[in-house]
């Protein structure tokens, strides 16, 4: 029997759609593609114009919340919680079979000393630096936790001599140094790795700036500060500091009007993958501080052209 070309064509087609509809669905639990869409909590990430970041779900309204720190994976999240009601401290959450885990709060000393702060999630994946005290500008010190099998180890605090001083907010570079805050001094320092000790503690020789966060490969130095540019404003914004192909760093320049407003902006910080910058910005009510992030576009549109 012959087919004529018109018939032909709808059997072939009625055979493809038969087999498209056999064809088995792909197994989304372990999507790769599935668990990127749920990086960052499935926000739609930010270009240019800041966004507060995961609002209900790490921005809450009523407390404060600060420096934001993701493991290199991007399933892990660590944050600094101020509520009324505690006292400051760290809260975590996990990427698990693509949902995040509800954020609660971490307890590294496990009541050893009264507040945590500041947690800063190591580059390789292996520890997690943090602030710890008992009072407020009286013995605030580096503290850090390392990975295990499932958990964290007990916390220790760093063995190196830049805790002979008051100091926080610490963070490290690609290659093991470290970066921080002294509050005694009220200036920038960091501390040389040497094979995964810290035996020297130097100033960073930067103008003017405190609550730093380093670039992963040091080129450039993330600060903030009460405004520089207008003598009556007393609100804080944040600066880049980018280094010269000698070392020293250029002049902190204002990160601009599409990063700081007339309200305080603090506690700047980068993603592990570089593409987002992280910082908080108060409310013009009461003070109480949200978590916003946008594209490092935004440094790089500032970067001196070499």
């Amino acid at each position: 029997m012959k087919i004529n070309i018109i018939d032909f064509f709808l059997v072939v087609a009625f055979i493809i759609f038969l087999s498209a509809c056999k064809t088995e669905k792909p197994n989304t639990k372990g999507n790769n593609s599935s668990t990127k869409e749920n990086f960052y909590f499935g926000q739609k990430p930010p270009s240019l114009t800041p966004e507060i970041f995961a609002p209900g779900i790490i921005s809450i309204k009523g407390r404060n919340e600060s420096n934001i720190s993701f493991s290199p994976n991007l399933d892990e999240v660590y944050f600094t919680v101020n509520k009324k009601e505690e006292e400051i401290s760290i809260y975590f959450s996990k990427l698990k079979d693509n949902k995040w885990t509800p954020p609660k709060r971490a307890n590294f000393t496990n009541g050893r000393k009264k507040e945590e702060l500041y947690p800063f999630v190591s580059l390789n994946n292996k520890r997690i630096y943090f602030t710890a005290l008992d009072s407020i500008f009286s013995d605030e010190k580096i503290w850090y936790v390392d990975r295990l099998e499932d958990s964290w180890s007990n916390a220790v605090q760093l063995d190196s001599p830049l805790n002979d001083d008051l100091v926080f907010y610490i963070n490290q570079a690609k290659n093991g140094d470290l970066f921080y805050t002294n509050i005694s001094k009220r200036k920038m320092y960091f501390a040389q790795n040497k094979n995964g000790k810290f035996p020297k503690a130097k100033e960073v020789e930067i103008d003017f700036g405190h609550h730093g966060f380093i670039s992963p490969s040091q080129d450039y130095l993330l600060v903030y500060t009460q405004n520089k540019e207008i003598e009556k404003r007393k609100d804080f914004d944040l600066y880049v500091c980018f280094k010269e192909k000698d070392g020293t760093w250029k002049k902190p320049v204002n990160l601009g009007n599409e990063v700081n407003s007339k309200l305080n902006e603090g506690c700047p910080s980068i993603t592990p993958d570089g593409k987002y910058l992280f910082f908080t910005r108060s409310d013009d009510k009461d003070e109480l501080s949200n978590l916003y992030w946008v594209s490092t576009k935004i440094i790089e549109k500032i970067r001196p052209k070499q």
